[in-house]
């Protein structure tokens, strides 16, 4: 056998998928015996505590099984993956829905230079009934949105993110790190990709309706979100730049109206006690969106200079700075019950005064908080 070309391994995860597994199986003995007759390729099913006849099923086609005790997914896709030993991986599912019958045209992808082909169902064929309409319309375009926005750079944009059908460069992929053992494997996998600048490409590929009887494995909601919150979770990024955006328009609001408003456009009254309140909501928007980054910080490595630098600061150095602006806050407080107090504790006209000092008290202890059980987490 020639082993001029690169070796194949198949990785089917399975769980209870005897109806689907036979027709799964055979499609990939063809590929081997007619389009891959000059590689050296194996099969692997990556059993998931399977209780019907899969495992039976598995050995009778040859593959070799590999028993996965941890539930999920995910767990299934890298124990099979690390058992293998093809330096080209191929992964789809054992209900029969992607079709191995077209593993070529991603496996040529591979040979071409690329570290990663997924096959790309919305550029494919998708047959009726076989991909419900939230998961077309909203679900994967939406996580597409956020893996891009977050983490493609130039040309290289994922146009599938939720395909199952995927081929790689094993090494390639063992370099990535992926640890997620649900359903989420599939975003990690793409974001820890294109974090390293790994090529990929895209097949338009068919999808097919599920036929098994057995209980769905995907749970829309909980998988959903462990997708979006697996696609956050590499990115401190997006919540600095936001909560600050957030933060300083709010403040730009509350600082105009105090100088300024109200001001009167037509019928319309703007910038005045009303839109302060808005801007204070806003502020604390801001530092909750600004301080989910900085905890994110705390357990990732990012090159955003505050977050290390208020991560890093040294106990003491937090230990007065949140003295002195706790105390700045009391002592703004103290100013207006002054004041208030001189005054007979009387109707005062000063609201936009302190609501403009309700904000920055508030602002600067949430901002303490934050920090400090930033280096909480540190402790962990």
């Amino acid at each position: 056998m020639s082993n001029s070309k690169k070796s194949v391994s198949f990785v089917v995860p399975c769980l209870n998928e005897q109806e689907t597994l036979p027709d799964v199986l055979t499609k990939i003995k063809k590929v081997c015996l007619t389009e891959f007759e000059a590689r050296q390729t194996e099969v692997i099913v990556c059993d998931n505590g399977s209780t019907d006849n899969s495992v039976k099923i598995a050995q009778e086609h040859g593959a070799k099984v590999i028993h996965c005790a941890e539930k999920g997914y995910g767990a299934a896709l890298l124990c099979g993956i690390e058992n293998a030993t093809g330096e080209v991986v191929v992964f789809a599912d054992a209900d029969n829905t992607y079709d191995f019958l077209e593993t070529p045209l991603l496996v040529n992808e591979i040979e071409k230079g690329f570290d990663l082909v997924i096959g790309s169902r919305l550029q494919g064929n998708i047959h009726n009934d076989a991909m419900p309409f939230l998961h077309r319309h909203l679900g994967t375009p939406v996580l597409n949105f956020l893996i891009n926005l977050l983490y493609a750079r130039g040309a290289n944009k994922i146009t599938d993110c939720n395909s199952g059908f995927r081929c790689f460069r094993r090494d390639s992929f063992l370099s990535w790190g992926i640890k997620s053992k649900g359903m989420e494997f599939a975003s990690e996998m793409l974001v820890k990709a294109l974090k390293s600048n790994a090529g990929i490409s895209h097949v338009a590929i068919s999808l097919y309706p599920d036929t098994g009887k057995r209980t769905p494995h995907l749970k829309r909601w909980r998988d959903g979100m462990r997708h979006m919150l697996q696609i956050f979770l590499d990115s401190p990024k997006f919540f600095f730049v936001t909560g600050f955006a957030v933060f300083c328009i709010s403040w730009l609001v509350l600082v105009t109206g105090l100088c300024f408003g109200p001001v009167s456009i037509g019928v319309a009254s703007i910038l005045g006690l009303h839109s302060m309140m808005f801007g204070l909501l806003g502020s604390f928007f801001g530092i909750i969106i600004w301080a989910m980054g900085l905890f994110l910080a705390v357990k990732i490595e990012t090159d955003i200079k505050t977050y290390r630098y208020l991560i890093n600061l040294p106990e003491d150095r937090l230990f007065w700075s949140s003295v002195f602006l706790i105390l700045v806050s009391l002592v703004l407080f103290l100013a207006i019950v002054i004041y208030w107090a001189l005054r007979g504790f009387h109707f005062i006209a000063i609201e936009k005064e302190t609501l403009a000092v309700i904000a920055f008290a508030s602002n600067a202890i949430l901002l303490v908080f934050n920090v400090v059980t930033a280096h909480l987490l540190k402790k962990f």
